[in-house]
């Protein structure tokens, strides 16, 4: 058995949550913060069968898309001067951890 971990943005969440529950998956949702943009996310806990690994993850991918997003950035001078421009990122996406499970109970 393996746990898959998948972090996705608020953006996708709900469509991700839609399929796999859609395909019969349990799934837990924890809302969970970024540390590089300090955005919302939301991080899906799945338990599945080995074999059933890259069904879930193929899911998680077809619903994450990623896009392009302008954040403030600072520099500064050496006059002491700061000056705010906008820089584009890449946000969206998933990022996807998967985890032997050695013991599973449900109670």
């Amino acid at each position: 058995m393996k746990l898959v971990l998948a972090i996705v943005s608020n953006d996708d969440s709900a469509v991700v949550s839609a399929a796999l529950t859609r395909e019969g998956f349990s799934v837990t949702k924890l809302a969970t913060t970024g540390g590089f943009l300090m955005a919302g996310n939301t991080t899906f806990l799945v338990g599945v069968e080995d074999e059933k690994v890259d069904t879930v993850i193929n899911l998680i991918k077809k619903q994450s898309k990623r896009r392009t997003q302008m954040v403030p950035t600072t520099s500064s001078f050496d006059v002491g001067m700061y000056s705010t421009f906008p820089v584009e990122v890449t946000v969206g996406g998933a990022t996807i951890f998967v985890l032997n499970v050695d013991r599973f109970e449900k109670a």
